[in-house]
């Protein structure tokens, strides 16, 4: 069992930077795959970003390419999301989660952070 914690959200201008942190207790940290996943207002959640437990490639939705960047510390437990360039259709409510990358399927959820970019 994996319990996640995310940090780091809160209220930023358009174009301004935030770095999003998911702390994990319990369980093996460094075997799971980890994604980050965000849910706007009357929307579905969408994925947002991805890095599998062996730290390799990372994936990005296409809307979040080049301006947002994933990693992890398997040392602190703790996972990452760089996020610059903001825009207020970043707006979401965001999400980690552990699992497995190759077959999208994660396990165990934090509770979420909000990001709100303002215009």
């Amino acid at each position: 069992q994996v319990q996640l914690v995310e940090s780091g959200g809160g209220l930023v201008q358009a174009g301004g930077s935030l770095r999003l942190s998911c702390a994990a207790s319990g369980g093996t940290f460094s075997s799971y795959g980890m994604g980050w996943f965000r849910q706007a207002p009357g929307k579905e959640r969408e994925f947002v970003a991805a890095i599998p437990w062996s730290g390799g490639n990372t994936y990005y939705a296409d809307s979040v390419k080049g301006r947002f960047t994933i990693s992890r510390d398997d040392a602190k437990r703790t996972m990452y999301l760089q996020m610059n360039s903001l825009k207020p259709e970043d707006t979401a409510v965001y999400y980690c989660a552990a699992g497995s990358v190759r077959s999208s399927r994660y396990y165990f959820w934090g509770q979420g952070t909000q990001v709100t970019v303002s215009s």
